[in-house]
């Protein structure tokens, strides 16, 4: 079939998460990790999903160069609650005061997902949206979530797959992709460049 890769490169993530790399771990595949270090701060944008979008690119393309047959796995994350889009809070001060934004309130979790093959000199861009119901969190109970230090490391202040996941009341949509990336999502990218999950599976 023309256009369908005779051979399977490796798997590369260009992203420091261990969330994203244990997603990856569950469906059979052990990427390997080369972190972007791209300034995030660099691109700004009102606009949710093109702002996940171009961060995910950008970070993919700066690994990309450096692996000669590879499907390089770029992806990044945001929270946006009330028109307002939250990256990682900067401080424990800063995760207390979205999480009283937050609680009570439904968010949108956008994660840009972009995948560039290297060896077919390809790149498909993505993003999925999953809706997040937040839990009307109690003052003491935010301060002792924050406390933890989780928060911290989070795109929106909170990690499904930790203790956040008691103050989330339900999702709609994707769960993978409000842990770091949509394993769904992926398996059609793949696919739209000629190769399937099993492909990357290691014996």
């Amino acid at each position: 079939m023309m256009g369908v890769p005779q051979f399977v490169p490796q798997f590369v993530l260009a992203s420091a998460s261990p969330a994203r790399r244990r997603l990856l771990q569950t469906i059979g595949i052990e990427p390997v990790v080369s972190v972007s270090h791209f300034d995030e701060s660099q691109v700004q944008s009102r606009d949710p999903v093109l702002l996940v979008q171009i961060l995910a690119q950008r970070k993919a393309e700066r690994i990309a160069p450096k692996f000669e047959s590879a499907v390089v796995m770029g992806c990044d994350s945001v929270l946006a609650v009330n028109g307002e889009i939250h990256g990682k809070p900067a401080s424990p001060e800063e995760a207390i005061s979205r999480w009283h934004e937050m609680r009570g309130q439904i968010g949108d979790l956008l994660t840009g997902h972009v995948l560039i093959d290297t060896s077919q000199n390809r790149m498909i861009v993505k993003c999925q949206i999953t809706k997040v119901y937040f839990a009307n969190a109690s003052d003491s109970e935010i301060r002792t979530y924050v406390a933890t230090g989780e928060p911290l490391n989070c795109a929106g202040a909170f990690a499904l797959e930790g203790k956040g996941s008691v103050f989330v009341e339900k999702i709609e949509g994707c769960h993978s992709n409000v842990i770091g990336l949509s394993l769904p999502l992926l398996r059609h990218m793949l696919a739209d460049l000629g190769y399937s999950v099993s492909d990357f599976w290691k014996p």
